[in-house]
């Protein structure tokens, strides 16, 4: 559960590395949080489904900065410059070739954006961030 909620510790932090475990359990997270928020308002009444869907807009708004933040830092952990983001916005490929960035691993020990993550271990990255 540390590790889905880690990023929005490291809310606005563009600085660093981030692991894939990182970057992806934040991804699983978001995604359990949109499925539940969804059927919620699909099962609720209509003055309670409109309800949910301000709060899944809020909620929308809220993931934006956290959601770019770790993505800039899995670029770093990849020894990329987090400007890659923008990749985001190539209609139709642009999406698909950040997706597969996502999946490939770091650069094993330190680069020009700090220390290997995976190296630290998984204790001394959530310690920092209590």
């Amino acid at each position: 559960m540390e590790w889905m909620i880690l990023p929005f510790k490291r809310y606005a932090d563009f600085r660093g590395r981030s692991r894939r475990k990182e970057y992806w359990m934040f991804t699983l997270f978001i995604a359990i949080a949109t499925v539940l928020l969804g059927a919620m308002m699909v099962v609720s009444a209509e003055g309670l489904g409109t309800a949910f869907g301000l709060v899944a807009l809020l909620g929308g708004l809220v993931i934006i900065i956290p959601s770019l933040a770790v993505q800039v830092r899995r670029f770093h952990d990849q020894d990329k410059s987090g400007w890659f983001v923008l990749l985001n916005l190539i209609p139709y490929i642009g999406g698909f070739i950040v997706l597969i960035m996502m999946l490939l691993p770091g650069t094993a020990g330190k680069n020009r954006y700090g220390p290997d993550p995976k190296a630290l271990g998984e204790d001394a990255l959530t310690e920092t961030f209590r």
